[in-house]
């Protein structure tokens, strides 16, 4: 009779779970976007969302959670049940700068299960238009003969554009002062205006007013020069070799979201990346699409833990914090 009642209910539980795996989702799928709308990170999720749609048979919607350099919309993210109902998505300086800069209150690899990268776009030097150095050389000797005379704009207090300007500033051996914004938006909107001189910023972001000719750009921080704006040189080409920064993007969900879950979430992002029109929006706005051999949740999980062990010596070398 034990023996009956055990088969039993080991019956039961993998009936459980193959039913949960044939009946998810059974209604919407929100993606908390922890910044601002009409960023970088919220773009990537809006011309996801509608490919994951189709792909999940449910509605996919983008809530926007702001605030405090995107920590409070990943904290929600962490404390959703872990259903697959409420997923993230997130970028370098939400899952590795922030945990050195903060005190967060979740642990960005214990309480979170990965669910895929998506897109990776570098890090653009630009500034005001009308600042007088030319090139990047002429930057750089501009900014060692007047220190602590330009300013920087950064977005979130010691968020990823912080935190490239100062691993910038201790390369090139100078100082500039900061401007933090909320945004990249109106960061770059107020460089544009003359209000602020510059900003190492994700290169998505600053890609129309380069193209538009509203602000300037000097170098692209990567080894190799960036498809969308050719003519702009990289860091090595610039003067300034090695000073390699990039903003990638992934998916988590919160941590215990069952494995057939995050196999259906991760699916649906590899449909909407592989689907040829997604990826050219998102090259369109300055987004490179990872490739596929680098999309399973074990990619992102391996990704995520090389850049850490890159960066959180660099960061906590520099002693910044969010006050």
């Amino acid at each position: 009779m034990t023996v009956r009642l055990i088969v039993a209910a080991i019956a039961a539980v993998v009936a459980g779970a193959s039913a949960h795996a044939q009946s998810y989702p059974s209604r919407a799928v929100t993606i908390i976007a922890p910044f601002p709308a009409g960023g970088p990170l919220d773009t990537i999720a809006r011309i996801v969302a509608e490919p994951m749609r189709e792909a999940l048979g449910q509605p996919v919607l983008v809530e926007n959670v702001a605030g405090a350099g995107g920590n409070i919309g990943t904290l929600r993210v962490a404390r959703a049940a872990p259903d697959g109902y409420t997923i993230g998505i997130g970028q370098w300086s939400t899952h590795v700068v922030n945990p050195i800069t903060y005190s967060l209150q979740y642990d960005v690899f214990a309480d979170f299960e990965p669910v895929g990268l998506l897109t990776i776009t570098p890090q653009l030097i630009i500034a005001r238009k009308d600042f007088p150095a030319k090139d990047i050389k002429e930057l750089i000797a501009w900014l060692k003969a007047n220190p602590d005379k330009a300013t920087a704009a950064t977005v979130g207090a010691a968020g990823g554009a912080q935190m490239s300007s100062i691993y910038f500033q201790d390369r090139i051996g100078t100082k500039f002062r900061f401007v933090p914004y909320r945004g990249g938006g109106p960061a770059v909107q107020d460089m544009a205006g003359g209000r602020v001189d510059l900003m190492l910023d994700q290169a998505a972001n600053a890609l129309g007013p380069v193209r538009s000719g509203t602000v300037k750009a000097y170098a692209v921080m990567a080894k190799e020069r960036w498809a969308a704006l050719p003519d702009v040189p990289t860091i090595d080409e610039a003067g300034a070799p090695g000073l390699y920064v990039a903003y990638w993007h992934a998916m988590w969900a919160p941590k215990g979201t069952p494995k057939d879950v995050i196999a259906r979430l991760n699916a649906a992002v590899g449909r909407a990346l592989a689907d040829p029109a997604t990826s050219k929006r998102l090259s369109g706005v300055g987004h490179d699409v990872f490739p596929a051999g680098q999309r399973s949740p074990a990619a992102l999980a391996a990704y995520h833990k090389t850049e850490a062990d890159k960066w959180w010596p660099i960061v906590r070398a520099t002693g910044l914090k969010a006050q």
